[in-house]
């Protein structure tokens, strides 16, 4: 049996080491590669920003160890994306929120769309950071929260690392702006492996014919007469170019050209997730000035016959 004062002994170390952990709870946890980019270029030197998600991956699908676990419920702050988009580690987050860590949901806060079309339909698409303008708004975000939840930071330094990438993003966002101008409107249909470019789509113009798999999350299949409806789709719009993610196979896409009797092009597109610093989209800057070249590039093609 455990004595009375041997049990108030353990009691005041359970509470001390509960009152601990929330003090020592430090830096800052990002779930997917594109905001943990963001978020380091606001934190520069102030804080260690630890990103769960690798390059390459699939934010639908990719997990977490143990020990990422352990970080997350240790971080002073929490930023992940929201919106469903990271199906594999919402688990995670929601255990890092009930134990006290301080959590940014990005994209509730960001004026979220929702799917048009798709199974999906309207709920809130995840993929707001297609539009520099809503990635402004994250910016911001952002850069509010870790103000608040690390005091030790330096503000100023904080503010200032910001303004200077929102100038990055402001004149990116100028730069697609010119860049899809000179697409005319019979050019400016869009068809991709999933549910993924509406806010691109909004922002600049362009019409969403359709995905090949038919929702927001690479982890749904489609039926034949999904692929079919598609590619009655892809023959009236004249496109000319179907877009696949880069990390993504794009069999499907393949598979529904060969049985349709569609001659048409596949085109890579870094949509969800950056890549190692030796591939073409290690930061998010440069991953969406990639992907409006090879937009511009597919959609003036000509059609193949």
């Amino acid at each position: 049996m455990v004595s009375r004062a041997t049990a108030a002994v353990l009691l005041i170390l359970a509470l001390t080491g509960c009152s601990a952990l929330g003090a020592d709870r430090t830096g800052i946890v990002v779930t997917t590669n594109i905001l943990g980019d963001v978020t380091r270029a606001i934190a520069g030197t102030e804080s260690p920003v630890t990103v769960l998600m690798k390059p390459g991956a699939d934010p639908h699908s990719f997990g977490v160890s143990a020990q990422d676990a352990a970080r997350m419920e240790n971080a002073a702050l929490l930023i992940h994306n929201g919106l469903g988009l990271e199906e594999g580690v919402a688990r995670n987050v929601e255990t890092a929120r009930s134990s006290g860590v301080p959590t940014l949901d990005v994209g509730a806060g960001i004026g979220p769309l929702a799917y048009k079309s798709g199974e999906n339909a309207q709920r809130p698409d995840p993929h707001f950071w297609t539009d520099p303008a809503r990635m402004l708004k994250a910016v911001d975000l952002i850069t509010s929260r870790i103000i608040e939840h690390l005091p030790d930071a330096d503000a100023a330094k904080i503010r200032a690392n910001a303004a200077a990438y929102r100038a990055q993003i402001a004149d990116l966002d100028r730069w697609m702006t010119a860049r899809f101008a000179a697409l005319p409107a019979d050019r400016r249909n869009l068809v991709t492996n999933h549910h993924v470019f509406g806010y691109l789509a909004e922002r600049f113009g362009f019409t969403v014919i359709g995905a090949v798999i038919p929702s927001g999350t690479t982890l749904a299949s489609p039926s034949g007469a999904d692929l079919k409806s598609l590619a009655d789709a892809v023959r009236r719009a004249g496109v000319p170019t179907v877009f696949a993610d880069s990390s993504q196979p794009d069999r499907l896409i393949r598979v529904m050209a060969a049985e349709a009797g569609l001659r048409i092009r596949v085109a890579s597109l870094y949509s969800e997730s950056l890549t190692a610093a030796d591939g073409g989209a290690p930061t998010y800057l440069r991953m969406m000035r990639a992907n409006t070249d090879a937009i511009v590039a597919g959609l003036t093609q000509e059609r193949e016959r």
